[in-house]
């Protein structure tokens, strides 16, 4: 059984006199460093000069460039998509690195896959937020935290695991309850976790439910309630309290057709095709295509996502809540 830490298992003074440099200030950067400088930690904040850089400044940080920051910080925690870690590491990070300081991440991705390789008396540790960071903040702003994972890859010092529980504590994390795993952990399980159920399986299921309805005459806005709006209502009562609580509230026609229908549609082949998607994370071959794709300007992505933005479940969808959208 894998132990839950929470406030009494971390000590926020670890950070005293430190300063933590939140490099990139997008939906996670700005979440954690506003969460950590609540909490009374030094934060500055390193990014190029963009929208961001503009923003993180409105909002009373010290902003810099990325090379500044990683100069001035005891602890560098690169919030920046992943394809973009590896470049910035070894342009502006790698040279201010020396003993005593520590890196830090909320995605193993880029040490798990070798894009950056730390020297050896680095501390190198991992904080990660199980959450979106839209709800990160709110939950901490309502006085509580969304769960969290931290991580120790490299410890010369001693003393990462403190960082990584301080750095937790102070966004929250542990107030909801931190879990400690491996680099590898983390990120094999993430990939695994949004290729197969939370992105794509469950997006690829979605729309193929409503182009069945929908190709089988059913209007378009029926379709869209049943497939995109009540996965809404169903996964609120599995998070509240599981399966078992959802089959309490649904009917008994409904519960009969899960076990009627569900092993039919995700048969017993899906889930070997799951295993063979988990072994490419494992092995780092998802990793590769990945990373040159995006070293290309990711044309394929940008392609998904442009027909994405033209499929009728999106272009119903938009139409359904404006609709339904409090005025």
């Amino acid at each position: 059984m894998v132990k839950i830490l929470h406030d009494n298992d971390a000590d926020l003074s670890v950070l005293s006199g430190k300063t933590v440099a939140v490099i990139g200030y997008g939906s996670q950067g700005s979440a954690q460093a506003l969460c950590m400088r609540d909490s009374g930690v030094n934060v500055i904040i390193g990014s190029i000069k963009d929208a961001s850089y503009d923003k993180a400044a409105s909002e009373g940080f010290k902003v810099m460039s990325i090379s500044d920051a990683a100069k001035q910080a005891d602890v560098i925690h690169i919030l920046l998509p992943d394809e973009f870690h590896g470049p910035v590491y070894h342009n502006d990070i790698k040279k201010h690195l020396k003993a005593g300081k520590a890196l830090s991440c909320s995605h193993g991705f880029n040490i798990v896959y070798k894009e950056i390789v730390p020297p050896a008396d680095i501390d190198v540790i991992m904080v990660a937020p199980k959450s979106p960071a839209t709800e990160e903040r709110k939950a901490f702003l309502a006085g509580f935290g969304v769960p969290g994972l931290i991580a120790v890859n490299q410890n010369p010092s001693g003393k990462a695991r403190d960082i990584a529980l301080a750095m937790a504590k102070a966004m929250g994390f542990t107030r909801a309850g931190c879990l400690e795993c491996t680099f590898e952990q983390e990120t094999y399980e993430d990939l695994f976790g949004e290729q197969n159920v939370l992105c794509g399986g469950l997006v690829d299921l979605i729309k193929a439910g409503f182009e069945v309805l929908i190709e089988a005459g059913y209007p378009p806005e029926m379709a869209y309630f049943e497939c995109v709006h009540e996965v809404k209502l169903i996964v609120d009562l599995i998070f509240e309290g599981g399966i078992q609580k959802m089959n309490a509230v649904i009917s008994n026609t409904a519960e009969w057709g899960e076990y009627y229908n569900g092993p039919k549609i995700i048969t017993p082949d899906v889930k070997e095709r799951m295993k063979a998607s988990l072994k490419a994370v494992e092995d780092g071959s998802f990793a590769k295509v990945w990373l040159e794709e995006s070293r290309k300007g990711a044309p394929n992505l940008l392609a998904k996502r442009k027909a994405l933005g033209e499929h009728p479940v999106e272009i119903v969808g938009k139409k359904i809540r404006d609709l339904f959208e409090r005025k």
